[in-house]
């Protein structure tokens, strides 16, 4: 029973891995919006919530209440754009990626 119980949890956590750790950027080319911290909010709300939490508490990736204490803009901007862990690259690009590492570097 034991082991049942471990393959499932096994086989659950793998799938929500999956599921945040898609590589698939076809739909993920820059909306064309101006850099805005503003814009920056709306795209990590559309594209990064599900891993991140709508409030920035974490879940499936790390808490970032506070990640422009730890980071600048610029370093977040290349963690974005490269990927860290299992979070995938380019899941923003562009100017998208520019607003979302300006608004996040405001949270401290």
């Amino acid at each position: 029973m034991k082991k049942l119980l471990l393959a499932f949890v096994t086989g659950g956590m793998l799938l929500t891995v999956a599921a945040c750790g898609s590589n698939n950027n076809a739909g993920n080319k820059d909306s064309g919006e101006p850099v805005s911290a503003s814009a920056g909010e709306k795209l990590f709300k559309q594209s990064c919530s599900s891993c991140h939490g709508g409030q920035l508490e974490g879940g499936i990736g790390p808490s970032l209440e506070t990640v422009g204490a730890k980071y600048s803009e610029k370093e977040i901007e290349t963690i974005i754009h490269e990927g860290r862990g299992q979070m995938p690259s380019g899941v923003v690009e562009g100017n998208d990626a520019k607003s979302v590492a300006k608004w996040l570097a405001t949270k401290k």
